[in-house]
């Protein structure tokens, strides 16, 4: 599948709206309960997204569901403890004033137990017309009020696994969809993937397709044969757990030969898909916290963290609280995810002023990813390599970046290659690049991006870019450069 064009512009600012907004950890037990409102805290973070350099919105589970929103018990309405459809519909509306694309998390592998089919299935027994919905074990001599046994996921028994061989749940799966998608939406990140079979993908996408061909669906896989399933399931990309296992592991640890397999693999990936990328996301332990100074370790690698992510071939994902330094502890354990799924402020005044080092950083690395936009399907070389030294390319056709990186308490030299020019960015003490001895002496725990023989800066309005006339919120000059990329996508203008 070709990735939809409008993706090649695409950062992502991810957010699990219940705890963003500080909703309930269940629903209130006598139910029926009158809608929070609580969406509309989000709407007043859009600009604050939009400052940051990001583009698009990916929201965690807003359906109606039990507790976490993982358990769903109607894909057709709006958390009551987030809002209600206005909320949602004025979500949309202002995310689109401002150019910004929204995801939806889809939960098609299993659903609450109070979902309306099951609890049919459950009532009516064998007969009933959902009970095929679902993998259920009969007992032979079935009364009402028997439970059968049944398929859940993950050995988690209140997550009801959905039977994907059974037609009716396809058409159900892509009736969502189209009901979302129609309400404005630009996408979904699809959960647990890789416990559907990709025939069930595949049917469900060419159905959803037929009526939005320019929707993007990006599946949950964290090992396996990514390429593969890709092409089964017919999705535009899966989430590239193998890279963000080796940022932090080979960070954390000073061993760069795990990033340089990593990145081979990278590599063949992106001969099939653009993989979704990230260094955090609302199921792993926040990359602060895997990235604090270790004893003996004098300085952050965290911004090393944030290099990668913004210079690396992808799609780029920061999960909210990232690009302010929140840290979190994910636990095995009932509420372990409660630590990385945090409330934020009512806006973005209230944040303290500790976070505004990284997040100009954060500015600073998607500004200069958006001039270089080219890096989403590009490939990269590790041309010097060490434990705590590495610099690699990152190029495509007619294009190339460089990218040094320094773990050491002390400076560093590294061959670069006659192609490497100007630096483009760095760390507080910079880099110094030599070239008539063709060695660039980096800073303890520095880094350095330098511009490629043919990369350069490149010009703000690119062949076939056209700006978007509309006024923005935000003077930062890499903000132009969105503004031209963005506006260039008469999909997400012409809704407006």
């Amino acid at each position: 599948m070709a990735t939809p064009d409008w993706v090649q512009h695409a950062v992502w600012w991810q957010v699990y709206p219940l705890g963003f907004t500080g909703a309930e950890k269940a629903q209130p037990a006598s139910g029926g309960s009158a809608p929070r409102h609580r969406l509309r805290h989000l709407t007043g973070w859009l600009d604050y997204l939009l400052e940051m350099g990001a583009s698009g919105l990916a929201l965690g589970p807003v359906f109606a569901s039990e507790t976490h929103g993982y358990d769903t018990t109607d894909y057709f309405k709006v958390d009551p403890r987030l809002g209600a459809d206005a909320d949602f519909d004025e979500l949309i509306r202002e995310a689109r004033s401002r150019g910004i694309g929204v995801l939806l998390d889809g939960v098609f592998n299993h659903t609450g137990r109070t979902f309306a089919p099951f609890a049919e299935a459950l009532e009516q027994g064998p007969g009933a017309g959902t009970a095929q919905w679902f993998h259920l074990d009969w007992p032979r001599d079935w009364k009402p009020g028997t439970e059968p046994a049944y398929r859940d996921f993950e050995g988690h028994h209140q997550l009801v696994a959905l039977n994907h061989e059974e037609p009716a749940v396809a058409g159900f799966v892509a009736g969502v969809m189209k009901h979302w998608l129609r309400r404005g939406v630009d996408g979904w990140r699809l959960d647990a993937a890789y416990a559907v079979p990709p025939a069930f993908w595949a049917r469900v996408l060419d159905d959803v397709r037929a009526e939005f061909p320019d929707a993007y669906f990006v599946g949950e896989y964290i090992h396996g044969d990514y390429p593969a399933e890709v092409r089964g399931g017919t999705l535009d990309s899966v989430t590239q757990y193998e890279l963000w296992k080796a940022i932090w592991s080979s960070l954390s640890e000073g061993n760069f030969y795990e990033l340089e397999w990593a990145l081979q693999r990278h590599n063949t990936f992106l001969d099939t898909f653009v993989p979704l990328t990230f260094v955090g996301n609302h199921d792993v332990t926040r990359i602060a916290s895997r990235l604090d100074p270790a004893p003996g370790q004098t300085a952050s690698r965290l911004p090393h963290a944030l290099v990668l992510l913004f210079t690396l071939p992808g799609t780029p994902s920061v999960y909210y609280g990232d690009e302010q330094g929140y840290r979190g502890i994910k636990e095995d354990r009932a509420g372990g995810d409660d630590d990385i799924r945090p409330s934020f402020p009512a806006s973005p005044d209230e944040l303290s002023a500790v976070g505004q080092p990284l997040y100009r950083l954060h500015r600073e690395l998607i500004g200069l990813r958006r001039r270089h936009a080219w890096v989403h399907s590009a490939r990269t070389r590790v041309h010097s390599l060490s434990n705590e030294q590495l610099l690699y390319e990152v190029f495509d056709a007619g294009n190339s970046l460089f990218v040094a990186l320094n773990l050491a308490d002390q400076a560093a030299s590294v061959p670069v290659p006659n192609a490497a020019g100007e630096i483009l960015a760095g760390d507080g003490d910079g880099g110094r690049l030599d070239p008539q001895s063709g060695q660039l002496t980096l800073p303890a725990g520095g880094w350095v991006v330098l511009a490629g023989a043919a990369a350069g800066d490149r010009s703000r309005v690119q062949a076939g870019f056209r700006p978007d006339p509309r006024p923005r919120r935000g003077s930062v000059d890499h903000m132009s450069y969105w503004f031209l990329a963005w506006g260039a996508n008469s999909r997400f203008t012409s809704r407006i």
